[in-house]
């Protein structure tokens, strides 16, 4: 089967091979796009989807590797493909974070984990350049426009804190552009910041202002593909523009910002950002935002709405309770104003499983409307690198996505939650066993896969259309059994709904008065079923014990 989900103009059917009951979803109009609300996909591109098998080796990259720790085929056309199908769409994703795509180091490296090449994106050896591994300019042009006719922002992953490993085919990069120690001790500010994040990762100078050359290595590349006087001609015309000192993070933040005026992209996510100097973040905005304003200009029939550039922050560590503050120890950093609109939340997995879920929304709620209020976070409980993620085993994928999709913040769903991709697997060494490939096989031909799936499309689907749910103002109605409101307004537009959580099966009452009047018709979009509000209430009778209740 090309296509798993199929995804009519006014019902969404979902059918196993096996011949499932059809479920029949009434599609609504399009809401307005909030980045606070966003319900982003994140994905390692190389283990998504191989779209295009002629691309699967590169640059001699055949070393027998660690388990998964090499190129496994994932490519920008195979994100397209799944675009084209409808995937994301079904699952009510309205923003796709890949990693890194820019050209990789040619060689391996072994860490103590066996050889591992640069599948992961983030062992840069080209910021100008993408990694014929993941396709071309034109795959990435072409993975853009698909995305954006259908609603959906795409976001980059942009590394200015290191190179690439050095490696009998890597060099390192000029003394200064980089240093190779000391290493990171992490018990202060500059343990932290000033140092290499491991061995053998050359850490980029962003502390320093004096002026340097391009890297030999990159002069030898550029000129040997025959395009050495066009990107120093461009980089003439930036200095040129912004008045920006040469030195080697005014370099990245060019040739990253090339990827926002050329291809448009929306956003972002930016890696390991407390490793590097706050001010270097606020002139990345700065950099940012004019190519955006510039991309706009040039593109003005391509412009999807008045939405800013997002950046979101991977601060490791950062917990929402921090506010705006991000303690080392010895120094608080605000990474928030003049910088990024979002960080990633890395408390919600510890939230999920030590509170009560009403505790956790009222949590949320409390902050982001007083201490974070004007930015968000992003929530998630799998990822690529943290090894202690909230359900490992998938033991509990369906309260893994009620949790995620309905806490207030914006939701990252990492590739395969949705599909409960097991993140154990036997045979592989740290952070590999995150990071297998999608499981298209199993949503295939497992019922349970499926079943999982449509919980997950249910919740999101509900989620893309009301950005209350990650934006708006939570209320509880009442405890027991759980219901409550999420309410949310901006300029002209308003939104409002009521959730129930863990309700009996079969017939329910549930109260919506403080949201809805007498008379009003709500659809409850998890069982598709339609309820009159008469004194104050909805009667509900489903097989279900959620609801998803809208005005219809």
């Amino acid at each position: 089967m090309n296509r798993i989900i199929l995804l009519a103009l006014t019902a969404l059917l979902l059918q196993s091979c096996k011949g499932q009951k059809q479920e029949v979803v009434t599609v609504k109009k399009e809401a307005p796009f909030y980045w606070e609300a966003a319900n982003v996909y994140f994905l390692l591109t190389d283990r998504f989807n191989n779209g295009d098998t002629s691309n699967d080796i590169n640059f001699d990259r055949t070393k027998e590797t660690g388990k998964l720790r090499g190129f496994e085929g994932g490519d920008l056309k195979g994100i397209t493909e799944k675009i084209n199908q409808g995937y994301f769409t079904d699952l009510g994703i309205n923003a796709i974070w890949m990693t890194p795509i820019v050209e990789q180091i040619h060689g391996g490296t072994d860490e103590g984990t066996g050889v591992t090449y640069g599948f992961h994106g983030y062992w840069t050896k080209d910021w100008t350049a993408i990694d014929p591994n993941y396709g071309t300019k034109e795959d990435l042009k072409n993975l853009v426009e698909t995305a954006h006719s259908k609603g959906i922002r795409i976001l980059l992953d942009a590394v200015i804190n290191h190179t690439g490993p050095v490696t009998e085919k890597d060099p390192v990069w000029p003394s200064e552009w980089v240093r190779t120690e000391p290493q990171c001790k992490y018990d202060n500010y500059e343990n932290t910041v000033t140092c290499t994040l491991v061995k053998n990762l050359p850490d980029i100078k962003t502390e320093s202002n004096k002026e340097v050359q391009l890297p030999p290595q990159l002069v030898e590349k550029w000129k040997a593909e025959g395009r050495y006087e066009q990107e120093v001609a461009e980089l003439d015309a930036f200095f040129k523009r912004t008045g920006h000192p040469r030195a080697p993070r005014f370099y990245i933040m060019k040739w990253l910002t090339d990827y926002i005026t050329e291809f448009g992209i929306d956003g972002y996510r930016v890696d390991t950002v407390k490793h590097t100097e706050e001010s270097v973040w606020q002139e990345f905005r700065k950099e940012c935002d004019y190519a955006f304003e510039t991309w706009k200009k040039n593109n003005t029939d391509k412009v999807l709405d008045t939405n800013d550039f997002y950046l979101v922050g991977e601060v490791y560590n950062y917990g929402i309770s921090s506010g705006k503050a991000f303690d080392f120890g010895d120094k608080k950093v605000n990474y928030f104003d003049n910088s990024f609109n979002s960080l990633i939340n890395f408390e919600i997995k510890w939230n999920a499983k030590q509170m009560d879920l009403e505790d956790v929304f009222q949590r949320y709620d409390s902050l982001l409307y007083n201490d974070l209020k004007g930015y968000s976070v992003l929530n998630y409980l799998s990822s690529h690198d943290d090894g202690q993620p909230f359900d490992p085993k998938r033991e509990t994928p369906y309260k893994t996505g009620t949790i995620l999709l309905l806490t207030p913040g914006a939701s990252q769903v990492y590739y395969g939650d949705e599909t409960a991709r097991s993140l154990v697997v036997e045979g592989t060494v740290g952070d590999a066993t995150l990071r297998s490939n999608m499981n298209w096989g199993e949503l295939r031909d497992e019922q349970e896969k499926q079943k999982v799936f449509v919980h997950w499309m249910k919740l999101g689907r509900f989620r893309k259309n009301h950005p209350s749910v990650g934006a708006g103002s939570h209320k509880m109605i009442s405890k027991t059994p759980h219901v409550f409101s999420r309410s949310f307004e901006k300029g002209d537009y308003s939104d409002q709904v009521v959730i129930g959580l863990e309700l009996p099966t079969g017939d329910k009452t549930i109260d919506v008065s403080s949201v809805f009047k007498n008379g009003d018709v709500l659809l409850d979009t998890y069982s598709n079923k339609e309820a009159e509000v008469k004194d104050g209430k909805v009667n509900l009778s489903t097989t279900y014990s959620i609801v998803l209740l809208e005005k219809k």
